[in-house]
């Protein structure tokens, strides 16, 4: 699916008023340059997958959940599947619940009614609400840590890409002409944990937008790079701390 880049000027105004729910369609292959929000975002795709990159950081944001956008927090993001999606504005001035970091939010069915009421009755008198509804989950369900040296960023690249590639450490070493003690030390320096850990969450985190989009459990194991279903589950619960059934939809 070919990308289309949007330029998006980072934004100085004023604060907006306490809570703004505004609706989007999020075509395919949308994505925007980096940029910034004078105030805080709660980004929501109701219906489609879109990542979002700050820094270091690359997350996936399914139908089930939101990520929180701090305000003026440099970020770029691109449409992985097409759908509507809301951006819930929060004043950075806002003194009721905030956070100072990127944090994936659960969207609970009320959570879901709330936002798109918001989109067709604006209530400040709502932030208080929202916000004591937002719920925190793992970090690890939502991103990964983006290596930069160039050698295993083209590994990280190719995984995002294709997350059920099989091959292992020993065939991308010979594949980006680096050595495996080479790989297995900048993996371990730049991410925080082995390859094979971070191999697991890049899988567990696609397989979020296919569970989102309907898929069943054996379907999404194998998109993945699972051949036995069972195993997927398993690795799945342990990551998330739920069963994969609990994401799907539709």
């Amino acid at each position: 699916m070919p990308t289309r880049t949007r330029q998006v000027a980072n934004d100085d105004r004023e604060p907006a008023n306490p809570l703004i729910s505004i609706e989007t369609d999020l075509e395919p292959g949308l994505a925007t340059g980096q940029h910034t929000h004078p105030d805080h975002l709660i980004a929501w795709s109701a219906t489609a997958t879109v990542s979002v990159r700050t820094g270091t950081r690359d997350w996936l944001v399914p139908p089930t959940h939101a990520l929180w956008i701090p305000a003026r927090l440099p970020h770029t993001t691109e449409v992985r599947r097409p759908g509507r999606g809301y951006a819930v504005i929060v004043a950075r001035d806002e003194p009721s619940r905030t956070w100072p970091e990127p944090t994936g939010l659960l969207v609970t069915p009320l959570i879901r009614e709330l936002v798109i009421h918001l989109d067709r009755h604006p209530d400040p008198l709502a932030v208080p609400l929202l916000l004591s509804l937002l719920d925190p989950v793992p970090s690890t369900t939502f991103h990964v840590p983006l290596p930069t040296d160039d050698r295993i960023r083209a590994i990280a690249d190719a995984l995002l890409a294709d997350p059920a590639d099989q091959r292992d450490l020993t065939a991308w070493a010979h594949a980006t002409n680096t050595g495996v003690r080479t790989v297995t030390r900048l993996f371990a320096a730049e991410t925080g944990m082995t390859f094979a850990r971070w191999r697991t969450l890049v899988r567990i985190r696609a397989a979020l937008t296919h569970l989102a989009g309907g898929a069943s459990v054996g379907a999404t194991a194998r998109a993945v790079g699972y051949r036995k279903p069972g195993a997927f589950a398993e690795t799945f619960h342990r990551v998330t701390g739920h069963h994969p059934g609990v994401y799907r939809t539709g």
